[in-house]
Order: C-alpha cells, then sequence, then structure tokens
C-alpha cells in the first residue's frame, strides 16, 4: 500500500527541464559551499565493496544489503549501503591529517526501504569524514560542525532563491538537543511524532546521542555500534512547509574510539564484529579520530526546490499506486 502523500494544491515550481537545470546547480553550489565549511577534498569512492571486509553499513541491523559474487577475484562484494566505515580507512591511506577531510559522492540500494514522499529505494548523498584530534572529540566541536554545515545549507538556500526565484525560509539559528531531553517532552508519543512536534517550534534542530537506551528501555533510532559514536552523534532536522512535517537532511557524528567500540559491540550484542579487517584496525588504534556523515543529495534537492515526492529530484522505481497518485496530481516522477 502506497505511503505517498500529495499536499492539498500542490503544483511542482519548476518544468521538469527546470528542475534538471536546478538539480544540478543544487548539488555543484551546495558542494563546493561544504567543502570549504569543513575543509574537505573529494576523492573516489567504491561502489560496492568486499563481504568479509567489515567496511560496509550495517544501518539498524536488519537491512539485507544487495550482494553479487566476482568469479575473476573469488569473493562475494555488496553494494554499500553507506561509507561510514570506509571513509575513515580511506583518511589513513591517503594520508589525511587533522584539520583535513574528504567527501564524495555515494550511490546506494536500500531494497528493504519503505518507500514514501522521502524514502526511496535508490539512496544518494555525499559522504564526508574528517581527521580529527584527541583533544576534539567533544561535543562542543559536534556542535561547531553542525553550525557549518547548515551554514552550507543556508548559503545555497540563498543562490537557489537568487537563480530560480523559489523563496527560501530556513532557520539559520539551530537548537541543539539530546533524545533523552526530546523524550522527556514528549514521553507519550513515538519518536517520529516527538520530532514532528518540536520541529513545529523549532524549524532548524540538531538531534544529539541517538543509538543507545533511553530511559523508556528503547533506543530513539538505531544505530550501527561501529562507526558513530552513541554519546557524541546526532540528526539535522529541518521543518518543511511543503508537506508539514520535519525531514532529516543529514545523520552525522564522532566517531567510536577503541573503548567505545567495545562498548557499543557489547550492547549491541554483536562483539564478534571485533574480528573483522577493520575493527581490528580500530581496536588497535591503528585508524585516525574522525568526524563524518552523510548528506542526502536529493533529500537536499527537494528541500529547496520544495518538491512533495522525491521521485521529482532522482530516478527509482515505483509501486503502480505511488505511480497513479503521482500522476493525477501533476506530479513529475523522474
Amino acid at each position: 500500500m502506497s505511503k505517498t502523500i500529495i499536499p492539498k494544491g500542490y503544483q511542482p515550481i519548476l518544468s521538469v527541464y527546470d528542475t534538471q537545470r536546478a538539480i544540478e546547480f543544487v548539488k555543484k553550489e551546495f558542494q563546493n559551499n561544504l567543502r570549504t565549511a569543513l575543509n574537505l577534498h573529494r576523492v573516489s569512492a567504491p561502489l560496492f565493496v568486499r563481504e568479509d571486509s567489515g567496511l560496509n553499513d550495517n544501518l539498524n541491523g536488519y537491512e539485507r544489503p544487495v550482494g553479487f559474487d566476482i568469479p575473476a577475484v573469488g569473493c562475494t562484494a555488496q553494494v554499500v549501503h553507506s561509507l561510514a566505515k570506509w571513509k575513515r580507512l580511506a583518511l589513513k591511506r591517503y594520508d589525511f591529517n587533522p584539520g583535513n577531510g574528504l567527501y564524495a559522492d555515494m550511490n546506494a540500494i536500500r531494497r528493504d526501504e519503505e518507500l514514501d514522499n522521502l524514502h526511496s529505494a535508490y539512496v544518494d548523498q555525499w559522504d564526508w569524514e574528517k581527521v580529527i584530534t584527541k583533544d576534539e572529540r567533544n561535543l562542543e566541536y559536534l556542535k561547531a560542525t553542525v553550525k557549518n554545515i547548515v551554514g552550507a545549507i543556508y548559503a545555497t538556500a540563498q543562490a537557489v532563491e537568487a537563480k530560480f526565484g523559489i523563496k527560501q525560509n530556513i532557520a539559520k539559528e539551530i537548537t541543539f538537543i539530546t533524545s533523552q531531553e526530546l523524550e522527556d517532552l514528549y514521553p507519550a508519543l513515538d519518536p517520529t511524532q516527538r520530532e514532528y512536534e518540536f520541529a513545529k517550534t523549532h524549524p532548524t534542530f540538531f538531534l544529539m546521542q541517538i543509538g543507545d537506551n533511553l530511559a523508556s528501555g528503547k533506543p530513539h533510532d538505531g544505530r550501527a555500534p561501529d562507526y558513530d559514536d552513541w554519546q557524541l552523534n546526532g540528526d539535522l532536522i529541518f521543518w518543511y512547509p511543503t508537506l508539514n512535517r520535519q525531514i532529516e537532511i543529514s545523520s552525522m557524528g564522532i566517531r567510536v574510539d577503541a573503548q567505545s567500540l567495545k562498548e557499543q559491540l557489547a550492547k549491541a550484542n554483536c562483539p564478534e564484529r571485533a574480528e573483522l579487517p577493520f575493527h581490528k584496525a580500530l581496536l588497535n588504534d591503528e585508524l585516525p579520530l574522525t568526524i563524518g556523515g552523510g548528506i542526502g543529495q536529493s533529500r537536499l534537492c527537494m528541500f529547496l526546490l520544495h518538491c512533495a515526492h522525491i521521485g521529482e529530484v532522482q530516478v527509482s522505481i515505483w509501486d503502480e499506486e505511488t505511480i497513479e497518485a503521482c500522476r493525477k496530481s501533476g506530479i513529475n516522477l523522474l
């Protein structure tokens, strides 16, 4: 059953042709702003990794990666879910120093995704990662980085308004709140409803400390135990008037060190991952300390172009009910 919602009276602001021009503009403009804001350099990145490398992102733990064999190599490969772990290894291999980082285009297939206005089986994002020092593994550095990212989004929004005449109303002021504080505010609501209620009055906010159990006994949302430090991570969320709801643009965080990795593997009941090559290197302090995240390319495009459906800014596959509902409403799925 389709979960697509068609806003009453919605009409695309741009034609299909101009939407393509605007997508190109947003992507070029934002990655330049992001690169400058965080001191990043673009690198080439993999579409797939070896299944036995431990480099793939396990997301919430239940999503099935797309795998295939490579007879010439004699191994099984997996299409990446994200580059969360690969980036950290790349920073070491490419000889990056503290204060410098990388970003890359990441394309993924989420075969188990529930499809709706914001979610597709195809994922495209800017994956970025930056080397930090031990002294920078703290909440202040995380917040400063979030402010820089919001600044890059805000600058891109202003450029889109000037170029295409699409009025932007992004709140540049950021509210920082932990997942426990959010649960305390709305104890009777589920995590999605909490975010919705908070976003209505705090249109730009960063929700921190995601992955560990809250006082209710459940986490706000799932996080793999082997990339973000659950005490130093979060989601960047905006209020989105087009759909009258919140929209997550980025998930990010300061990455685990050896100690937090051990603790989180134990909490997640997967200590066996410590035997994988990536995890061994991390536990032996052979990898740099880093901060990183992913920023949705299609999400940012639809947000800045005021689109009602992510299919207006990316090519994917949709169920017939969604296709028909969008056709009747004048929504152009690419």
